[in-house]
């Protein structure tokens, strides 16, 4: 796909006058095995379409899209381009119909640029200054929360993901115990994706595999992700404990720390054979090539968020095979689109065929925001936001990273996602690929593969 198909972030592009010829290019584009006018039938034909492409529309309904597309965090924002190329397209075909009368859609994208600070500045204008009716946002709680957090205040109907569900919940105010039944704290903002407790799951099939002392090495950043994992009820600690594992905590550090010996030295005094943490991609690199130099070699390294990307492990080299981390979304997952009909596999085929890049996890998940966005919306009495936010609340939407239901929590506001656990493996298309190792979880989703013992080169 060319830089000119998908406006720049910052440009206000109404997908209502995107026209056909634009659709058609990116039907092509997309690798889907099928011609491009059944590629468009199927897209007016699938559950949860919004209405097809003829019909007057009555006006243009404002959509906020805010990501990390600069900054440490960009990796998360890698498909935004290929993703908001495709959802213009189809809602320029589309529109979205509320109550029966059919809107044109308008995609606003802002850069959080990775920082809390300039995510509440985006979202506020959005919010203030171009009057969105729904706000989308994705990747860490460095921006969903701030964004959540301005559309909260505002009265702004507001839906994330990729964020743990405790450190979008509980990092703004949740209370833990919370039940439906339950006042809930939020009313316009809700959220999808899994939680700690079933990334705990994964992390303890995966070590279940392999003997070790069962000692884990903790590495947790000062920020709402590593206070979460890192909690002493909510957290890893407690949760492992219950199964033997005993961990070393050297307390929180900065993003963004250049040396980390003094945690290395902790985690091989205490000879931890299993290491743990959620780090940003940078701090990473930098952490595991100052261990791989300083002798620290585990037999298991669990890395959430940094080890999401494929660039992040190819940067190690050698000394990237068969450290392990979540996998939220594959190829190989059994979902597919509600709007475009695309199977997962499609759908990372068609990323790959218009960028010329190895696939990554974040492309189901934003393209599930615009499903959801989608369903909501063509479900809604109106476009009034508490009309919005009570059609979010009670919603129940197959998606191409699977099945999400606001009805059955696990608190307020948030539906779960499945969650299976993957190695980066060495691979023959490029360094490294992402292989699924455990699935007891979820068995509807293959996995490829048993968990190995890191090799160091």
């Amino acid at each position: 796909m060319s830089n000119n198909q998908v406006p720049p972030s910052g440009q206000e592009a109404d997908a209502g006058q995107l026209g056909r010829r634009n659709f058609l290019h990116l039907a092509g584009a997309v690798g889907l095995g099928a011609s491009a006018s059944g590629f468009l039938a199927a897209c007016g034909g699938v559950k949860g379409s919004s209405g097809g492409g003829s019909g007057k529309s009555v006006g243009t309904i404002k959509i906020g899209y805010v990501s990390p597309e600069t900054g440490p965090l960009a990796d998360f924002g890698q498909a935004d381009a290929f993703v908001l190329g495709q959802m213009r397209s189809y809602f320029a075909m589309h529109g979205i119909t509320v109550a029966g009368k059919k809107h044109n859609v308008q995609i606003l994208v802002r850069d959080s640029q990775s920082t809390d600070a300039m995510a509440s500045t985006v979202a506020n204008d959005l919010i203030l200054n171009s009057k969105v009716n729904l706000m989308l946002v994705s990747s860490t709680p460095d921006t969903t929360n701030p964004v959540s957090d301005a559309c909260e205040a505002n009265g702004v109907p507001c839906i994330s993901t990729v964020a743990p569900w405790q450190s979008w919940y509980i990092a703004r105010g949740g209370k833990p115990g919370a039940t439906r039944a339950a006042s809930s704290t939020f009313k316009w903002t809700y959220h999808f994706f899994w939680g700690l407790g079933d990334l705990i799951a994964i992390y303890l099939d995966m070590w279940s595999e392999i003997p070790t002392n069962k000692i884990v090495g903790g590495l947790w950043p000062n920020d709402a992700d590593g206070d979460a994992f890192a909690s002493k009820t909510v957290g890893i600690p407690p949760a492992i404990a219950k199964f033997g594992y005993k961990t070393v905590d050297p307390g929180r550090y900065a993003d963004g720390t250049t040396n980390f010996s003094s945690q290395i030295a902790d985690f091989k005094s205490h000879h931890c054979e299993i290491f743990a943490g959620v780090p940003i991609p940078p701090d990473f690199t930098t952490f595991w090539k100052e261990a791989y130099q300083q002798g620290y070699h585990p037999k298991i390294a669990n890395v959430a968020k940094a080890l999401l990307f494929p660039a992040a492990v190819d940067a190690l080299g050698s000394i990237g095979n068969n450290l392990s981390t979540e996998c939220w979304w594959s190829p190989t997952h059994p979902f597919s689109s509600s709007l475009t009909g695309q199977t997962s596999a499609q759908l990372a085929a068609a990323y790959t065929k218009a960028t010329n890049k190895q696939w990554t996890q974040p492309i189901g998940f934003a393209h599930a925001l615009f499903e959801v966005a989608n369903a909501v919306l063509t479900k809604s009495k109106s476009l009034a936001p508490a009309d919005i936010v009570s059609t979010i609340s009670t919603l129940s939407q197959s998606t191409v990273v699977g099945p999400l239901n606001w009805n059955t929590g696990p608190v307020p506001n948030v539906a779960l996602t499945p969650l299976v656990g993957a190695q980066w493996r060495k691979a023959t298309d490029y360094p490294y690929d992402l292989t699924i190792v455990v699935n007891k979880q979820h068995p509807n989703i293959p996995k490829a593969g048993h968990m190995e013992v890191i090799t160091y080169a």
